[in-house]
């Protein structure tokens, strides 16, 4: 997505990086970057605020449940071959031999 506009930051690599943004797992400098292009773009600064209603819709719904440990470690697993540029096998994700249910899923 891009509004077609020029910015300093591409609409690409806002939109790319949203999430860390959102968990505020990214550099200050990055996230002045992001502030500021959200100033200037109304099509990213909506979905930044979609994408930040359903983070705390989220939250609200399902903060409160334990996440099993073993669930934890497949996942942060994963996300360390996404972050290095590995391969990512296609199975689901699962506790304890147990799949997870199809709302989870998705």
């Amino acid at each position: 997505m891009s509004c077609g506009e020029p910015h300093e930051t591409d609409c690409s690599e806002v939109l790319d990086h949203l999430y860390e943004f959102l968990d505020r797992e990214m550099p200050d400098s990055d996230c002045t970057k992001f502030e500021t292009h959200f100033g200037e773009c109304s099509p990213c600064l909506e979905k930044y605020g979609l994408e930040q209603a359903v983070k705390k819709l989220v939250k609200r719904c399902c903060g409160q449940d334990d996440v099993p440990t073993d669930l934890r470690s497949k996942v942060m697993g994963r996300i360390d071959l996404i972050r290095s540029g590995q391969a990512v096998p296609e199975q689901d994700v699962s506790v304890s031999g147990a799949e997870l249910p199809a709302t989870a899923k998705e």
